[in-house]
């Protein structure tokens, strides 16, 4: 017989909490991208942020700007990534709903346009391409 998997989040140790909330905890991500780096995890373990009820989905949005504020106090970042890694696919590794939060530094990369597009560094520098978008006057009556 299979041993059931632990997950990871749930059995968070109470001293790497920072914060939390009815529904929701903060927590610094072990392996951090950034000074500051936290995750926001619902408390009732499920997967996918789209399981969540609405009430929850607010809970770990108030809590991530908690954190957000704290996080401008103490470490004073120019910008923010938030992210979601929704199914293996998309890069899901802990199989419990969480949200990145990593606070970005003026000169942390040489440049950080396209942000989050570089998952795919083919589609990153978008600016420099003609949209796939018809023109107005290319369409068809």
């Amino acid at each position: 017989m299979d041993k059931p998997i632990t997950c990871t989040y749930c059995s968070l140790a109470a001293a790497r909490i920072i914060d939390e909330s009815a529904l929701s905890i903060a927590f610094k991500d072990a392996f951090p991208v950034s000074s500051g780096h936290t995750i926001i995890i619902s408390r009732r373990h499920t997967a996918s942020f789209f399981d969540l009820t609405n009430q929850e989905r607010e809970d770990m949005m108030a809590l991530m700007m908690r954190v957000k504020n704290k996080l401008q106090d103490e470490l004073n970042p120019q910008g923010f990534n938030i992210g979601i890694n929704e199914g293996f696919a998309a890069g899901q590794t802990v199989m419990h709903t969480n949200i990145h939060l990593i606070p970005r530094f003026k000169g942390d990369i040489a440049d950080p346009r396209g942000g989050i597009r570089w998952l795919f560094p083919d589609k990153a520098v978008f600016w420099k391409k003609k949209p796939d978008i018809p023109d107005a006057g290319d369409a068809k009556p």
